[in-house]
């Protein structure tokens, strides 16, 4: 099979559809699809039915699991040197939204079946994580519209025992399962993370050039929450000196509280290898004289500064109570720390609200 410069042994990396914007999508099969508590360091098991994300938001942190999977296919001798940096993009990590991978259906509802028994039996044991889809990619890009794995999966888990069920999305797609979403929840306890920087819509196209727009999303919150889903929103990540201050962050949650959201948490900027190379350009494009302070907060460690971080928890904290929302009704969020704001000093002589 040939596609241009790209050959793909048919065995191995089939292509599934292709389309005319540049996306391919390459069929992926799997033995499991739930990964446990212990692998994924986040205190859940996590489903993610594709690998990589139209979206390609430029903070994405999944870019490294993508680059993973056309490691693997190198090493196991199916890719040339060749297809291998077509499947990556030029600096290694643009192939994340260009040449996805779809797990196949009947893969991962076979996976499934065989992995939900490991929940079992860990819930038996009183080991209650939660199953959160959609850690690392949207479980509804694009490319759900067209291949259902997502569905298909809920309506596995509609058959399942009762469980503590969480997604994530930027998508107004998933309000296309709200009839299945409000039947989970009358089985499970389920919870739906609303992914939101912004709603300065320049922001968005600065760092989620693909993504919907914040109306969309907001409109897509009220809609679950007016359908009885435990809906609220996910501020993650939060770029410090672009979306953390004190009147971008009112107005955002303020916005959230409108449209229904019984819930909103933060997460801070983890900003790992793979997404340097298109995170830090976008930054020196639209707000050049924070690429510096990036540059000197992350030079050791992946992470935010952690007396940053906990300034931010304790600013968003006391902002959401003020709006009427719990930060405690997500998923993922540890109590907040009780800090000083005044630790986001570093960040704090430029809060841009236009890029």
């Amino acid at each position: 099979m040939r596609l241009g410069a790209l050959r793909i042994v048919p065995q191995a990396l089939p292509v599934v559809d292709q389309r005319l914007r540049g996306a391919r999508f390459l069929a992926h099969p799997v033995k499991s699809i739930l990964n446990p508590p212990e692998s994924t360091g986040i205190g859940c098991w996590s489903l993610n039915p594709y690998v990589g994300c139209e979206f390609g938001c430029t903070y994405c942190y999944a870019r490294f699991a993508h680059r993973y999977v056309v490691e693997r296919a190198r090493d196991g001798g199916w890719l040339t040197p060749d297809e291998f940096s077509e499947l990556t993009g030029p600096s290694g990590v643009e192939g994340f939204e260009h040449q996805i991978f779809v797990k196949e259906r009947e893969a991962v509802l076979a996976a499934l079946s065989r992995d939900l028994a490991r929940v079992a039996a860990r819930y038996r044991r009183g080991e209650s994580a939660p199953v959160l889809i959609g850690t690392a990619t949207d479980p509804y890009q694009p490319a759900e519209r067209r291949f259902g794995i997502t569905r298909a999966v809920l309506e596995r888990l509609a058959q399942a025992p009762p469980l503590t069920l969480a997604l994530i999305t930027k998508s107004p797609l998933i309000t296309h399962d709200l009839g299945l979403l409000s039947a989970l929840s009358r089985r499970h306890r389920v919870t739906v993370n609303i992914s939101l920087i912004s709603t300065n819509r320049r922001l968005i196209r600065a760092f989620e050039a693909r993504s919907p727009m914040p109306h969309a999303r907001l409109r897509a919150l009220r809609k679950l929450a007016d359908g009885g889903v435990n809906a609220g929103l996910l501020v993650a990540p939060v770029l410090p000196g672009i979306t953390d201050g004190i009147p971008h962050l009112r107005r955002l949650l303020s916005a959230a509280k409108r449209h229904g959201a019984r819930f909103a948490h933060p997460g801070p900027l983890r900003m790992y290898r793979a997404i340097r190379p298109l995170f830090l350009p976008a930054v020196e494009r639209h707000f050049p004289v924070l690429v510096p302070r990036y540059q000197h907060a992350y030079r050791r460690a992946e992470d935010a500064p952690r007396a940053y971080a906990r300034a931010l928890d304790a600013r968003f904290d006391r902002l959401a109570r003020e709006i009427g929302l719990t930060t405690n009704g997500g998923f993922g969020r540890s109590q907040p720390w009780r800090g000083s704001p005044e630790q986001l000093a570093l960040w704090s002589n430029q809060h841009p609200e236009k890029p």
